[in-house]
């Protein structure tokens, strides 16, 4: 068998993505997520130009040589738009071989270590009303666990907060971030959660990067009577050694990840157990092949995964993610953002969401298939993430 051709196609049926299409001379094809939300041109064109050529007549059974050679054979190695172009081509040929052999390819991967996977969904609100509506929407979807996200007193709007994609356009949106009102009312809010839901709802927070690491040791401490599942990216973890100063005052368990390429961006934090959960993505880790060894490495030192999974993943990716969640012993929950109706359309899927839990069905391959006639009547539309400022004007890091 040998690859004939690979193809992108770029869509946006709510949201932008990016989807490599590779074919066999058998007939057999594979599809892989290359989506880099905001920069997804720059991964279209390093696929386009540089990778598709190096494919053609190649094996696609030879899906470590592949991965292989891409990151090491380019010298410039690593980076988001590198790992999500060798993404899409890890899990387009772990698709192919599933094909091949009949079967799902959670079944390649080692067969099922559970009969379902556990997901999160997100609620948010600009003030505590309208959080407490978006949670029970969320509990009546069937979701057993929610990420908690909430309006900060003096500001206009907050990234995570109700329409997400408010960001889309021709240039970011700039939103204001005032880290002192964050920090003195997000403990108030917690408060309010669990007077009204209970001591049983599974609660998660994401900080969005934004604090810094004594920052985000007090957020911790303060969060710690509300019993959180975890506190999602407190801290910009390029620093991780700043992890040790979080982990030092606070038993609130962590989870890092999701902005992580390589399995270097982990050493000391899955080493010296400074994090619960890892978070990255199948769309920017490279693929299924290097994530599964990430999770390996993370069980030696009791750490689970959470597969990174908002909107801007694709279905593709997503597939991808849930057959990984279901072979891999040291799984934690998985994140699941849903997607627009039509965009289950122009992605057609074999996985479900029932009560709260996915499972990637029982298709051979990913179990997803592209419809590209519809993909071409939705183009690609210029978006962005939000840009934070303080209020004197600096850009914030987050």
């Amino acid at each position: 068998m040998k690859i004939v051709d690979a193809r992108v196609v770029v869509t946006s049926p709510g949201r932008n993505f990016v989807t490599l299409k590779v074919e066999t001379d058998e007939g057999v094809t594979g599809l892989g997520d290359a989506t880099l939300n905001g920069r997804e041109l720059a991964v279209v064109g390093y696929l386009r130009d540089h990778v598709v050529p190096l494919l053609v007549g190649t094996d696609p059974h030879r899906i470590e040589d592949t991965w292989q050679s891409l990151y090491r054979g380019a010298y410039w190695r690593r980076g988001p738009v590198t790992m999500a172009a060798i993404a899409a081509v890890d899990v387009a040929l772990w698709d192919i071989k599933a094909k091949v052999a009949g079967l799902p390819l959670y079944q390649l991967l080692g067969g099922a270590s559970r009969e379902r996977v556990r997901t999160y969904g997100h609620a948010s609100g600009r003030d505590i009303p309208e959080l407490f509506d978006s949670i029970r929407a969320r509990l009546a979807e069937g979701y057993p666990a929610i990420r908690v996200q909430t309006g900060v007193p003096g500001l206009k709007r907050v990234y995570g907060v109700g329409h997400d994609a408010a960001a889309d356009g021709a240039r970011p949106v700039v939103e204001d971030w005032d880290t002192g009102a964050y920090l003195r009312s997000l403990p108030r809010v917690f408060d309010a959660v669990r007077q009204e839901f209970g001591p049983e709802l599974v609660l998660l927070h994401d900080a969005h990067h934004r604090l810094t690491p004594i920052q985000a040791a007090r957020l911790g401490k303060d969060l710690e009577p509300y019993d959180l599942f975890w506190l999602e990216d407190c801290t910009p973890a390029e620093n991780q050694d700043g992890l040790r100063l979080v982990r030092r005052h606070t038993t609130t368990p962590l989870a890092i990840g999701e902005v992580f390429n390589t399995v270097f961006d982990y050493q000391t934090l899955v080493g010296e157990q400074l994090i619960d959960y890892v978070r990255s993505a199948v769309t920017h880790f490279g693929g299924v092949s290097p994530l599964r060894k990430l999770f390996d490495f993370a069980a030696q030192h009791q750490i689970k995964s959470a597969i990174h999974g908002p909107e801007d993943i694709s279905p593709v990716g997503m597939a991808a993610a849930i057959h990984l969640d279901l072979a891999i012993h040291n799984f934690g929950i998985q994140e699941y953002a849903g997607h627009t109706a039509l965009t289950h359309e122009v992605f057609p899927h074999a996985y479900t969401f029932t009560d709260g839990y996915l499972h990637p069905g029982e298709a051979p391959g990913l179990g997803i298939e592209l419809d590209e006639e519809l993909a071409s009547a939705h183009p690609y539309e210029p978006a962005y993430l939000p840009v934070n400022r303080l209020q004197d004007g600096t850009i914030h890091d987050w």
